[in-house]
């Protein structure tokens, strides 16, 4: 099993990933490469704590546009994944936010 850092880059912040907490779910920014499985094995291994669902979906990245004195330049910020876990009843994740 890989390093459960290495799986669990980073939780997301935002409005609705807050509101998410209050029913037991969790999101968190994960490695492109990793399947439901690792991602759970990864937060039971973390937090210990006990998992009822993984769901994972790819982010895509925004475009972006930008002027130079050649012209304009078009980019993309990278694709990225993101699992939202959910937790069995009564199971929290209290310090969540503490190395953030």
């Amino acid at each position: 099993m890989k390093d459960p850092s290495e799986i669990l880059l980073r939780p997301v912040i935002s409005e609705k990933s807050y509101a998410g907490m209050a029913h037991q779910r969790y999101v968190f920014r994960v490695a492109s490469s990793a399947n439901k499985i690792e991602i759970k094995q990864a937060v039971e291994a973390a937090f210990k704590v006990k998992t009822a669902s993984v769901n994972v979906m790819v982010v895509k990245g925004k475009v972006r546009t930008r002027m130079r004195r050649g012209g304009r330049i078009v980019g993309r910020s990278r694709d990225w994944k993101k699992a939202i876990v959910t937790l069995e009843p009564g199971e929290t994740i209290a310090n969540l936010f503490e190395g953030v």
